[in-house]
């Protein structure tokens, strides 16, 4: 059947072909870097990422750029508050942007421009803009004419008459009077006094938001790419203004397949999670408190489209789940200390047929929630084929194998555990006989000391047996 991906252009389903044949070219909205990342960024980061992951389980070389916007409204806020510069402030926060992301194991981007080391790019792109009178400038500040470009508001789903009526409502008296068009919007803003800014045939100024993408996207991988992605709250206005400025100057189809991740929602309301709304927690401070790891499984584990509601219930599903994965893979390991060579060809032809139905539940609009049901599948089978007096090699090694490699698109990792480890060993034989002369009292202190370490006994028909908890 092949991929099928959800285009948000046209709101139908349609086959993904790449531009060229074995590489995609893919360009994610990366944050504004004035605070540290909050869940609903970690959405959208751990949503592409594990799109990405699928796509190079299916032999893609994947060429992911994802931008910073490190100047702006509230970057030059942020600084004045910490009487600090807007680069202090960017460095501070894309310096834990990069640590958050690493423990929720996202994959780094080929390539994270920012926008201030594309400024020069940023002034030639605007004034081909104006030179091909998409754009004028006022005063210091350069606008888009928004109804010049034919399809403005395709992407968004926009009527161009509310368009207008709203933004005549919310537009500031000076900026309407500046503007041919209330929908026009800002490529370039003129400084205001002790801000910012670089000089440009306007002026001393600043990038609009939605220009810098368009110049970052379109430098990096071409004036056609394969995949743009970001949270559903940017197809209109970011997304749709990227398109017509890109499309405008290019004369060129700007994107191929828009891809929208869902919000993550708190409260019994379902209210989106954001920082303007201050109901909004970050990564950086909930990591401090849980595993990272079950972070980023309750994310990667819900289709990207649909909205997740983050609540402890969801957590602690995440960590049984994720526990569940793991437990199966330590089961496994265990039985290749008496496993026989050889394989057993019944279970072989089970594992290579769920690890079908998991491509064929990821192709379509990578369904996760679908494919990671056929992961448990394989680990519940791993768990049935461990309790067998007589075990395979060949087949356990397979079964941990696809365990491994499925669960790592979801960014899991599941570990091996040192089971030859002589002191855990050595503890293991004295309980053993602790156990046989009837002294129960240093066998319970023995399995305390272990538990202590993270180490848990499990006392077994083919014997006792260890596996280490995931602590942070």
């Amino acid at each position: 059947m092949g991929l099928k991906v959800y285009n948000s252009l046209n709101n139908e389903m349609e086959v993904f072909e790449p531009l060229q044949a074995g590489k995609v070219n893919m360009y994610v909205c990366g944050p504004t870097v004035y605070n540290y990342i909050h869940i609903g960024n970690a959405r959208s980061i751990v949503a592409f990422d594990t799109i990405r992951r699928y796509l190079e389980y299916l032999g893609y070389d994947v060429n992911y750029v994802s931008n910073f916007t490190d100047v702006d409204d509230k970057m030059i806020k942020a600084a004045k508050e910490d009487g600090i510069t807007v680069p202090e402030v960017a460095d501070k926060f894309i310096k834990a942007y990069f640590e958050d992301t690493k423990a929720l194991n996202v994959e780094p981007a080929t390539l994270n421009p920012r926008a201030t080391e594309n400024i020069p790019d940023i002034i030639k792109f605007v004034q081909a803009l104006i030179d091909q009178g998409y754009a004028y400038s006022v005063d210091g500040d350069v606008y888009y004419r928004a109804r010049k470009f034919k399809t403005y508001g395709e992407l968004g789903h926009e009527d161009l008459d509310t368009l207008e009526s709203g933004a005549s409502q919310h537009v500031s008296a000076d900026e309407l009077a500046k503007k041919e068009d209330p929908i026009d919007f800002a490529l370039w803003k003129k400084a205001k006094p002790d801000e910012i800014s670089w000089d440009s045939p306007w002026g001393k100024g600043r990038p609009g938001w939605h220009i810098e993408c368009s110049v970052m996207s379109t430098k990096y991988l071409g004036d056609t790419f394969d995949i743009h992605g970001g949270g559903i709250d940017l197809e209109f206005p970011h997304h749709e203004n990227e398109r017509a400025q890109s499309e405008a100057k290019t004369g060129k189809r700007f994107v191929n397949y828009w891809l929208h991740n869902g919000f993550v929602t708190v409260g019994d309301d379902d209210e989106k999670m954001s920082k303007s709304l201050g109901n909004f927690v970050t990564v950086h401070d909930l990591i401090k408190k849980i595993d990272p790891q079950v972070l980023r499984f309750m994310m990667s584990t819900t289709q990207y489209r649909r909205p997740i509601r983050f609540s402890q219930a969801g957590l602690d599903e995440a960590t049984a789940n994720l526990k569940k994965l793991q437990t199966a893979y330590t089961n496994l390991e265990y039985r290749l200390k008496d496993a026989e060579e050889d394989g057993d060809p019944k279970v072989d032809q089970e594992i290579r047929q769920l690890q079908a139905d998991f491509q064929d539940a990821m192709d379509d609009d990578f369904n996760v929630q679908n494919g990671i049901a056929k992961v448990y599948e394989i680990a519940k089978l791993g768990n049935v084929y461990a309790e067998r007096p007589f075990v395979f090699k060949e087949t356990i090694e397979l079964i941990m194998q696809r365990l491994k490699q499925l669960s790592s698109i979801f960014g899991i990792e599941l570990s091996a555990t040192a089971f030859n480890d002589a002191d855990v060993e050595k503890l293991i034989a004295e309980r053993n006989q602790a156990r046989a002369d009837h002294n129960f009292q240093r066998s319970d202190e023995i399995r305390d000391e272990l538990k202590e370490q993270g180490i848990v006994l499990e006392d077994t028909p083919q014997g006792t047996r260890f596996r280490r908890e995931n602590k942070r």
